[in-house]
């Protein structure tokens, strides 16, 4: 068994893509052009032939070298169709080269992490299957839900599917809490419309009586799932509920389909709450810190002075 380390140019992202695509743990984060969309020169942990990978996310904007979790990625880690387990993923974790010296990750649920070096905590995703027919699924729903989706029928809430990518990115420009910086709202510029043109994602929106765009949802799917990878919803979009019905109207259109519904891992408690309504379960994934104290003090200093 050989791990070798890849800079970019050295991945054969045909193989990447292969791997990924048979992997019993694969998701959309993985594939070579959604990494090459969200994290510029990723570098790469490969197993043999390609029998099992891990990407690396390189931050490239500090002068130590360091791995973050890329944005608009959720989970990455290591995958593979073959066995994978604890002496496994502590093999790949070894073989991370030491020039890293901070290392913020968030592995995926199938990768169970015990490393001394490493700070482990849980995070948390929210999941609904949707094998079952809606009406199965809907007997789930919390009380509080039921109740939105009667209110969004009675404000005339009509769902559409493919809404424009323009009026969806000014709807979260001017709703989101926290405004898409200019490198996200181009990473979105590309995902979007690629997994769309691929049939691997969706946009959802929510238009008032008055026509007017009140709430949107971006879903991308891979490996029978499908996540909630970004929403927006204006003050009367929450006001009548219009992000219940989008949710709603997803999973009545996917019910009885080999489907998990994914609604992302925003640690709000709203957000929480907004899944838990759908019956959806918390699933647990590994996020690993790494760094010294020596790297946190320089860190900060970085950011002071690009303040």
């Amino acid at each position: 068994m050989s791990i070798r380390y890849l800079k970019h140019e050295e991945i054969d992202k045909l193989k990447w893509d292969k791997c990924i695509n048979r992997s019993f743990n694969g998701i959309v984060y993985a594939y070579s052009w959604y990494l090459d969309i969200v994290s510029y020169q990723w570098e790469a942990l490969v197993l043999d032939d390609y029998d099992a990978v891990m990407p690396l996310p390189v931050r490239k904007n500090y002068t130590i070298p360091s791995l973050k979790q890329p944005n608009f990625t959720w989970q990455l880690g290591i995958f593979t169709s073959k066995l994978l387990d604890e002496k496994l993923v502590v093999t790949f974790l070894n073989a991370i080269p030491e020039k890293f010296r901070k290392i913020e990750l968030a592995f995926n649920a199938f990768n169970k992490v015990v490393h001394p070096k490493y700070q482990i905590k849980n995070e948390f995703t929210y999941q609904l299957d949707l094998i079952t027919p809606y009406k199965e699924i809907y007997q789930g729903f919390s009380p509080e839900t039921k109740e939105a989706i009667k209110r969004t029928k009675t404000n005339k809430i009509q769902i559409v599917k493919q809404v424009n990518l323009k009026d969806f990115l000014l709807l979260k420009k001017h709703t989101g809490k926290a405004p898409l910086t200019f490198e996200n709202l181009n990473m979105l510029r590309r995902i979007i419309p690629f997994t769309i043109s691929y049939n691997l994602g969706e946009v959802f929106g929510a238009y008032s009586a008055e026509n007017d765009l009140v709430a949107a949802a971006f879903f991308i799917k891979s490996h029978q799932k499908s996540i909630l990878l970004l929403s927006a919803c204006s003050d009367y979009g929450h006001e009548i509920r219009a992000n219940v019905a989008i949710a709603n109207s997803y999973i009545r259109e996917y019910a009885e389909r080999n489907i998990t519904l994914d609604f992302g891992n925003d640690e709000k408690e709203d957000s929480k709450l907004f899944a838990k309504g759908f019956g959806a379960i918390p699933v647990s994934y590994p996020y690993l810190k790494k760094s010294n104290w020596l790297v946190n003090i320089w860190f900060k200093k970085e950011k002071i002075f690009l303040l």
